[in-house]
């Protein structure tokens, strides 16, 4: 009984000890919360640039008093030094083409160069001049200004291919000028009329109440898709405005003309009316009779795809368990005991260890391994449906060549949109093959069913016509070869740009200084590589 006793009062000191112990852990780490609690408080409490009562502030660089960390971290979006998966220019696969090419990273590479079927099947739409892969968010204006897809306008005012809409996503200074202009307005001014006034890239007030540096939503498209499907974007969580920052950009959308509103022309709307799967915007689409172009070889009425991360991401498996986009782009770091998201929005593949290792508990090796064997598998049927749709292409010229009427191409022609929709839905989405690789190959699959289902179609009308022997194919090895035999002047296209760049942007820049629109020491691009490039070719 006694050495019972013993024995239970030896238990007690160590339980007391432990206790004691966690107490005192526990203390220290409720005054560390408090502090860093307090440290954040404090920087509310005493900012310098409080921005009190304005909806934007176009000028990044003015956070950077007040919140040095993220805009340290947002600079570092000017890199363009990672890959997730370097290329391997030596070792293509069986089509020719380069395996990592889908592998982005923060660099602006060439995709036409690497995939030139891509020229065909833009055949008749600016994305068969130029497409790269994109650059993190302190390049937006600059690259929205350098592609060919915008044209060269001759004055500072007008002369570009394209819409003012085409800056939706590109710049704090837009949500500016349509509150000052409009939104209807704005949209439909030609993109020239805008360039001396969107000159800060995609920065803090995009995504940041200036004054309280709340989340919200800056861009119309957004809340307006929200209302028609009868839902309140004021309502949504915390969790969820991490994701919903980034799908007013991320996103499928289209520029909506309506002739009985032509004052609401080249409108920017999002087609969520029906849902958010690639058929449900097919059958908005279908409903109104809507294209973006006809194909310039087929006669297809084409649908282009924008890039619907956020319906695409909703897809897979890390979207329906409610991780959001900032919760692998943007992970937290600690910087001097204060925790914030990194604003160097990139891969999380450049950050395994604050982004997929928080939650997995794989080596970083296996789950590297994971994802490239995903894509790999994606990847080779994108590769098949490109094939066939650009036969099903060449075909149907072919058959309008030799006499085919519109009844007899009818059906084939809508299998080639349908197609082609769903191949430019995966594509088109950055990052797809990864956030939903399951759904990106069932698309993928239908895809090229319906390319087939076209070529079947025509080959009927061929017989019919009496041509049964094969079409002729053209050599579409390289991006010159392609974009030559759809008809494309490039040099004439590229000396264009290459006078715009040095005679129209610098006036643009120097209006937006004059103006007080962008800061001393905002990043100005001077476009000299890109002139030389342009006039070299």
């Amino acid at each position: 009984m006694e050495n019972n006793n013993k024995l239970s009062s030896g238990k007690a000191w160590a339980l007391f000890i432990i206790a004691m112990v966690v107490v005192f852990g526990l203390g220290l780490l409720t005054s560390a919360l408090m502090e860093r609690r307090a440290e954040v408080a404090s920087i509310f409490n005493n900012r310098k640039a409080p921005f009190t009562g304005e909806t934007i502030h176009a000028q990044n660089e003015d956070f950077r008093t007040d919140f040095p960390r993220e805009y340290d971290t947002w600079r570092q979006t000017l890199e363009t030094n990672f890959d997730s998966k370097p290329l391997d220019v030596n070792n293509p696969n069986k089509e020719g083409v380069v395996p990592q090419m889908y592998h982005n990273g923060n660099e602006a590479t060439d995709v036409l160069a690497y995939r030139p079927n891509m020229v065909v099947l833009w055949a008749g739409y600016a994305f068969s001049w130029d497409y790269t892969t994109p650059r993190g968010h302190m390049h937006t204006v600059e690259d929205m200004t350098r592609t060919l897809r915008t044209g060269a306008p001759d004055t500072e005012t007008t002369g570009s291919n394209q819409p003012g809409t085409c800056w939706t996503c590109k710049s704090p200074d837009v949500p500016r000028v349509m509150s000052e202009k409009g939104v209807a307005e704005y949209y439909k001014a030609n993109w020239a009329m805008w360039g001396n006034e969107i000159t800060n890239p995609l920065g803090c007030s995009d995504c940041h109440d200036p004054e309280s540096m709340d989340l919200r939503i800056s861009r119309p498209a957004l809340i307006e898709a929200y209302q028609r499907q009868g839902r309140d974007i004021t309502k949504a969580t915390q969790q969820e405005m991490r994701s919903l920052v980034c799908g007013q950009c991320h996103v499928e959308y289209y520029f909506k003309n309506d002739p009985n509103t032509p004052e609401h022309d080249q409108y920017l709307t999002f087609p969520w009316d029906k849902g958010f799967t690639v058929e449900d915007a097919e059958a908005y689409f279908d409903e109104t009779g809507y294209y973006d172009y006809i194909h310039a070889l087929s006669k297809a009425p084409i649908l282009k795809a924008q890039h619907p991360g956020f319906e695409t991401n909703k897809q897979g498996i890390h979207g329906q368990r409610g991780v959001s986009c900032a919760d692998c782009h943007m992970p937290y770091t600690n910087a001097g005991g204060v925790k914030f998201s990194d604003h160097h929005i990139v891969s999380p593949l450049a950050n395994m260890e604050r982004t997929c290792l928080t939650c997995h508990r794989e080596s970083k090796e296996d789950l590297l391994k994971n994802v490239f064997e995903r894509q790999h598998k994606v990847e080779e049927m994108r590769t098949r449906a490109e094939a066939e749709l650009v036969k099903a292409h060449i075909e149907a010229k072919y058959a309008w060549d030799n006499g085919a009427t519109e009844d007899q191409m009818r059906t084939a022609l809508q299998f080639i949109r349908k197609g082609q929709w769903r191949w430019d839905y995966a594509v088109a989405s950055h990052g797809s093959f990864f956030h939903a690789p399951q759904e990106i190959t069932r698309i993928l699959g239908r895809s090229v069913d319906y390319a087939l289902q076209a070529r079947l179609e025509i080959r009927k009308t061929l017989s019919k016509l009496g041509h049964n022997e094969e079409v002729p194919m053209p050599d579409l090895s390289t991006k010159e070869k392609a974009q030559a035999y759809i008809g494309l002047d490039m040099a004439g296209k590229r000396a264009a740009k290459a006078k715009f760049l040095e005679e129209i942007v610098p006036k643009w820049q120097q209006d937006a200084k004059s103006k007080g629109k962008v800061t001393d020491d905002a990043y100005m691009p001077t476009y000299k590589d890109d002139i030389k490039e342009l006039s070299m070719n």
